[in-house]
């Protein structure tokens, strides 16, 4: 079970850096708008995995994937179609939402129960 828990902490560690990345790249870093931007609102959905990661729930590691790719697209979308600081972001993003997503997938397939069939050669 060291194997899912490394996995675990990596996964929470990925969702909280891409947290961050939204709101500091949106508010900050580089905002659509001068000030800030209404698209810092981005980091919202990325809260309600959080408290089932860090209560290490597999069936929470199993449905965040699908938001990570959402984050995963925005990330390749802007990379391509901005410029300057936003494509650097958006770099960092997509590269967080992977490692969320290969994380998160790794836990699970760790904490996967071994059926009997598994175990008969």
């Amino acid at each position: 079970m060291h194997a899912a828990r490394l996995w675990n902490r990596l996964a929470i560690a990925s969702l909280l850096a891409l947290i961050f990345l939204c709101l500091a790249w949106e508010l900050w870093w580089a905002p659509l708008r001068p000030g800030g931007s209404w698209l810092a609102l981005k980091a919202l959905p990325l809260l309600a995995p959080l408290f089932g990661l860090l209560r290490s729930r597999r069936y929470t590691h199993q449905w965040v994937t699908l938001l990570a790719l959402a984050y995963f697209t925005e990330g390749i979308v802007r990379a391509v179609s901005e410029s300057g600081r936003s494509a650097a972001l958006a770099g960092v993003e997509t590269v967080l939402a992977l490692v969320l997503f290969a994380s998160a997938v790794l836990y699970v397939r760790a904490s996967a129960k071994v059926s009997p069939c598994d175990t008969a050669g």
